[in-house]
């Protein structure tokens, strides 16, 4: 899901707001106090108000009367937004998150890499050799690169020709452009392109199996580069 693209004031406050809340700063439960929030943040009443109708939608907060406006429990919290996830990796939670997309990933991908093989289309094939493509110029480029990455994948679900299969772009994404982001920037970063080209040459050839065994093997490699970001000095590289 889209993060939230407000600017200015506003879209300064629905952060600052949002990363405490996940970050365990304002703890699950809490009556937030608007008025003070708002003294503290130096901004007015209505910009406050504003902001929180923002965090309600994301599941952070709610409001009820005679209780007032309050953090909603984790459960309620959409873990799937592309902020809460973020303010997850900015506050020290990237971790459990990381581990957790790469279980989805190790799921989801290789079936849907072994049915895009047997699926796809001339515009599909075009659509992830455009997105390896891009991946090769943008190697110096870690957000662009992240997301040519995240475009790659974007057009193996739409491959595999089902659309349910292909709206799981909503839960893959905003985790694996994150996790790309923090992968692409580190200098020792392998390239990622020889991995994501033996994917695309198994779907062009029409061999499921093949596709299906690269995919297991890009996941592999995947998890290495975690693990060599772990091992990175001072664990500059990882939250």
């Amino acid at each position: 899901m889209a993060s939230y693209s407000g600017r200015g004031v506003h879209g300064q406050v629905v952060h600052k707001l949002g990363a405490r809340i996940v970050g365990g700063e304002i703890a699950e439960g809490e009556i937030l106090d608007i008025g003070a929030l708002g003294a503290e943040l130096e901004v007015s009443l209505t910009v406050m108000r504003e902001a929180l109708k923002v965090l309600a939608g994301k599941g952070l907060t709610d409001a009820r009367q005679k209780r007032g406006t309050f953090v909603r429990e984790r459960t309620h919290w959409n873990l799937l937004d592309a902020d809460v996830i973020r303010w997850r990796m900015e506050t020290g939670d990237g971790g459990p998150l990381l581990r957790d997309l790469s279980d989805v990933r190790s799921i989801v991908e290789p079936a849907a890499a072994h049915r895009a093989a047997l699926h796809r289309t001339d515009a599909d094939l075009a659509a992830l050799e455009a997105a390896l493509e891009a991946m090769g110029r943008t190697r110096t480029d870690p957000a662009a690169a992240a997301e040519a990455d995240v475009a790659f994948h974007r057009a193996l679900l739409a491959a595999t020709g089902n659309e349910l299969l292909r709206r799981m772009d909503m839960l893959l994404e905003p985790g694996l452009r994150e996790r790309d982001r923090m992968v692409h920037a580190h200098a020792d970063a392998d390239d990622p392109v020889p991995s994501h080209r033996a994917v695309l040459d198994a779907i062009r050839d029409g061999a499921p199996a093949r596709a299906e065994s690269a995919m297991l093997d890009l996941l592999a490699k995947a998890a290495e580069d975690l693990d060599h970001l772990d091992r990175a000095p001072n664990g500059a590289a990882r939250p």
